[in-house]
Formats: C-alpha cells, sequence, structure tokens
C-alpha cells in the first residue's frame, strides 16, 4: 500500500514495527513526546529527561526509547516534506494501526507546527553547510632563487564555512594558478545560472 507521508511509496518496515511501540504509549503522553521530537526539528534542543519520564509507566527500553523518537521525527518530517493535511496523516496513521485518538494527537501536533516545520526543512535542505565569507589575496613574484622564469599570478582564496551542526566557522584556504581560477569563476558562473534558472 502507499501512503502519502511516505512520498506514495510503501511505509519503512521498521516504522511498521514502531508503530506498535507507539501504541503502547498514552495517547496524551505520545502529544507530549511528539512536541518533544518537533521541538527537535525545528532545530531546538530536545529535553531526553521529559521524554524518559513520559515514557516511563510503559517500561520501554532505552532502545524502544530512541526509537520512538526516530519514528515520530520519520512520520513528521516526512508528511511535512511531502506536504500531507493532518486528516489525510492521521487516516494513513490509523491504516498502519496506530489508535485513532493517538494519531489525532500527534496530528494536532504536527498541523500546529506544520508550517514553521516545513521552513525549516526547506532552509536545511541539501545544506551541510554554508558559506559564510570569501577572503582572497593575489601573490605575483616577480623572482626567484629556485626557479627560473615566475611571472605567473598566484590567487589564495580563503573560504569561511560555516558548520550546519554545531554552527562553527571553519577557513577552508586554497591556493590556485590564474588559470585554475578563471576556470573555477566561469564554472560557479554556469552553476549560478542553472541555480537561477530553477527559482
Amino acid at each position: 500500500m502507499r501512503f502519502r507521508f511516505c512520498g506514495d511509496l510503501d511505509c519503512p518496515d521498521w516504522v511498521l514495527a514502531e508503530i506498535s511501540t507507539l501504541a503502547k504509549i498514552s495517547s496524551v503522553k505520545l502529544k507530549l513526546i511528539c512536541a518533544q521530537v518537533l521541538r527537535d526539528l525545528l532545530g531546538e534542543p530536545i529535553e531526553y529527561d521529559k521524554i524518559l519520564k513520559l515514557t516511563s509507566d510503559a517500561k520501554l527500553e532505552s532502545g524502544d526509547v530512541k526509537a520512538t523518537i526516530a519514528v515520530l521525527g520519520f512520520i513528521l518530517s516526512s508528511a511535512a516534506k511531502h506536504n500531507v493535511d493532518s486528516e489525510s496523516l492521521s487516516s494513513e496513521l490509523q491504516q498502519l494501526g496506530l489508535p485513532k485518538e493517538h494519531a489525532s494527537g500527534l496530528c494536532r501536533s504536527y498541523e500546529e507546527k506544520q508550517s514553521p516545520l516545513q521552513d525549516r526543512l526547506r532552509a536545511c535542505s541539501l545544506r551541510l553547510s554554508q558559506l559564510g565569507s570569501v577572503g582572497w589575496r593575489v601573490d605575483y613574484t616577480l623572482s626567484s632563487s629556485e626557479l627560473q622564469e615566475v611571472n605567473e599570478p598566484v590567487v589564495h582564496l580563503t573560504f569561511n564555512v560555516r558548520d550546519r551542526e554545531c554552527e562553527k566557522m571553519t577557513a577552508v584556504p586554497v591556493t590556485l594558478s590564474a588559470n585554475k581560477f578563471w576556470v573555477l569563476l566561469a564554472e560557479l558562473k554556469q552553476a549560478q545560472a542553472l541555480m537561477n534558472t530553477l527559482l
């Protein structure tokens, strides 16, 4: 069977297996866990202690708790990615065996955060790092005791890259001959022109 929240594909086996784990948790507590998972998906810190307290009465092992977080993250992010409305998501989750009250609680949480979640996923899509700034310098060596003929400029580029996960800036230095720099510049202009056609 095909499901919209899975991109009109079959539901992954591991998700099917974890639906029964979700059913062991009360619907109210599942909604509170969803709120924590949504915080994580929106880039805020997740409070694992709260999740452990919420799942303690269901007597879940730590592996089951992690699987619960993973399956909720998959369901919520996939539904947002494929622009599934909350009613359709609720119906599909019930078809997979999730009780109605669980599905409706999960979908209420999803509906409240659907728009910011889609914005966040769009911003992070296909982006491992982000270019912060570029520094450059051109050196032109007139003479050298090492080489007979020099007369070629050397381009030094420094790309300051921000890692998306830890928000840390890293300097990536690159040294190019003039010919290689012109090739790089031409290819970057081609890539920008191609990307502008997609917007």
